[in-house]
């Protein structure tokens, strides 16, 4: 694999900081040609997973951080975009998410999340990080047009 540039946010847990996130995001979709679609996709996974990582994994605790990481890669599979976001949270067992399509979850309002970021991404892996906290570890790839 391949890496090319890496940018690294280091941000304290606040809901404002969600729209510099986001720039970045789109910046970094647009150099790696993210179409329209795969765009969307990775703001949604970006949002969310920032968002987990501010309310659930910090507790909302403006002096605890978030770590958001961009990567671009250039692999065989194709081009694309890594992302790692972390908290410093306690962390949980991914195993234990309730199932937001059961019968009894459908009217909750909260718990889509991760679904929403496993159905947008390519490749999501959710893990305790080595630094402490939680972290949500995901790849989008360029989708190559073909003729």
């Amino acid at each position: 694999m391949t890496r090319g540039a890496t940018i690294r946010l280091d941000l304290p847990s606040s809901f404002e900081i969600l729209d510099l996130v986001q720039l970045v995001s789109d910046d970094i979709g647009r150099r790696v040609r993210l179409d329209d679609e795969a765009l969307h996709s990775v703001r949604v996974a970006v949002r969310e997973s920032v968002v987990n990582a501010i309310k659930h994994g910090n507790g909302s605790n403006s002096r605890k951080r978030v770590h958001v990481e961009f990567t671009e890669l250039d692999e065989e599979d194709g081009p694309g975009v890594a992302i790692r976001v972390r908290d410093e949270g306690a962390g949980f067992d991914p195993s234990t998410l309730p199932d937001c399509l059961a019968p009894e979850n459908l009217l909750k309002c909260s718990g889509r999340g991760i679904f929403l970021i496993r159905s947008f991404m390519d490749e999501l892996v959710l893990q305790r990080a080595p630094e402490g906290g939680m972290e949500v570890r995901m790849v989008k790839r360029v989708q190559h047009q073909r003729a």
